[in-house]
């Protein structure tokens, strides 16, 4: 067993990997029930679960084992599409194993590359025959060609909001239609600019224009087939479901497995963490959520100070005659758009607004980058002297960042770009004797043993 971690995925999954392929043989016993029918046939291997990563792997002719891994972030979709590109890179690892060409390995990782709309396909395929069987008529490609034709066409410079969906012809029957068009006028899909304007139909309404995968047939509105592809268009991004579950959005011309919610997860921690009741912190984290979900949703800028103290501190800012209840509906709806006003709105403990337009200063920070702005960077200096603050900062473009400490919790690290050369990889003997080397000599540098 050899192990290939370049993007050091499997920090802290040491033990279990030891556990299942060091100390325990099942792994090598697991043989496939049948002989392999075909070149490149592959035999599933089941994910191993592990805690932030997706996994999928199999056996095939060419190499008796094989796992492919990747990071399972909170904001994604679904891990079904992600899971089909693993297996496509199981099987063209073991073509170029058997293969031994250099033209093809060089090849796979650009055929990789560009597999996110082949994935969104495999996925949705393998939904239709698992759930309906063999003979569904819906031709999947042409669908995602369709909705990523649309989500990129404007109509009097607007882009398109509104539900289109996708029925199997034989389920067409089931459809509550409000309107059916005359067979002889096929409003074929191709014709991305006029069903770009029929879609003005069915915009801000629960209305809903149907297709059969090649023309559109109607509008209907009510329970749709179960036997479905549904895209929802949002404007300049938009999402793909299939059965009414959500299998991935898209924009920008490409589907992505992020479900575009901002990931607030640091923040949920750091009030578990705090000493504020079960309660109160749970009313906080809510309202924090839907003010930036508001910042987000409208793309304006904003920063929430949520300070943790059992009085609120003195904030430089426009200060209130009395505390807003954020608890209010009506005054919340307040506080989102006071939010818009430059600079930060300050909320206790006490789940009350007490100033807004704050603005936020502090010494130089370690941390700060100059790409992110002055609002981004002022959180870090402020939050770096008040450790009792927490500062969420929306930015227009969407990200959504949590600071602490006068470190950004929310930050991803960045993948790291791969040599074309690649060594031989290690022993999963020698991967854990590195790794244990490793720590231990960070654990020298932090924790300086005495003569």
């Amino acid at each position: 067993m050899r192990i290939y971690d370049p993007q050091r995925l499997m920090e802290g999954h040491e033990p279990l990997l030891e556990k299942l392929y060091l100390r325990s043989e099942s792994w090598r016993d697991r043989l496939p029930g049948v002989k392999m029918r075909f070149f490149g046939q592959i035999f599933p291997e089941p994910n191993l679960h592990l805690t932030g990563l997706i996994s999928y792997g199999g056996r095939t002719g060419s190499i008796f084992y094989q796992m492919w891994f990747t990071d399972h972030h909170p904001t994604m979709c679904s891990t079904g599409p992600t899971e089909r590109w693993l297996e496509h890179a199981a099987c063209l690892l073991a073509h170029d194993w058997a293969n031994e060409e250099w033209f093809y390995t060089r090849n796979s990782q650009y055929v990789l590359r560009e597999y996110a709309t082949h994935a969104v396909r495999d996925y949705i395929r393998d939904e239709l025959d698992t759930k309906f069987g063999l003979d569904s008529r819906i031709e999947v490609y042409q669908i995602l060609d369709t909705v990523l034709g649309i989500s990129k066409t404007r109509e009097e410079g607007a882009w398109p909001r509104g539900t289109l969906v996708f029925i199997d012809p034989a389920k067409i029957p089931d459809v509550p239609f409000l309107l059916r068009f005359p067979q002889p006028e096929k409003l074929k899909l191709a014709n991305f600019k006029h069903v770009r304007k029929l879609i003005l139909a069915v915009e801000n309404s629960e209305r809903r224009l149907v297709s059969d995968g090649r023309n559109i047939i109607g509008i209907a509105q009510g329970l749709m087939p179960e036997c479905r592809i549904t895209a929802d268009f949002r404007g300049g991004y938009g999402y793909l479901r299939f059965g009414g579950k959500l299998v991935c959005s898209f924009s920008d011309g490409s589907y992505h497995s992020s479900d575009r919610r901002p990931n607030l997860v640091q923040l949920e921690e750091l009030l578990i963490e705090s000493s504020l009741d079960a309660a109160k912190r749970d009313t906080l984290f809510k309202i924090v959520r839907s003010l930036v979900e508001s910042a987000s949703a409208q793309r304006h800028g904003a920063t929430m100070v949520i300070d943790l103290g059992e009085k609120p501190s003195a904030i430089s800012g426009q200060y209130l005659a009395y505390p807003i209840e954020l608890q209010d509906g009506l005054l919340l709806d307040l506080a989102k758009s006071l939010s818009k006003v430059d600079g930060a709105i300050h909320i206790g403990s006490d789940l009350c607004l007490h100033s807004f337009a704050c603005i936020l200063d502090g010494r130089s920070n370690i941390g700060e980058n100059r790409a992110r702005g002055a609002r981004f960077n002022s959180a870090l200096r402020f939050t770096a002297e008040n450790h009792n603050m927490i500062v969420v900062v929306v930015s227009a473009d969407r990200p959504v960042s949590v600071i602490h400490k006068g470190v950004d919790l929310s930050a991803r690290p960045e993948w790291e770009p791969l040599s074309q050369l690649i060594t031989q990889p290690l022993t999963l003997e020698e991967w854990l004797v590195s790794t244990r080397d490793q720590e231990f000599m960070a654990g020298r540098m932090f924790h300086p043993i005495s003569a």
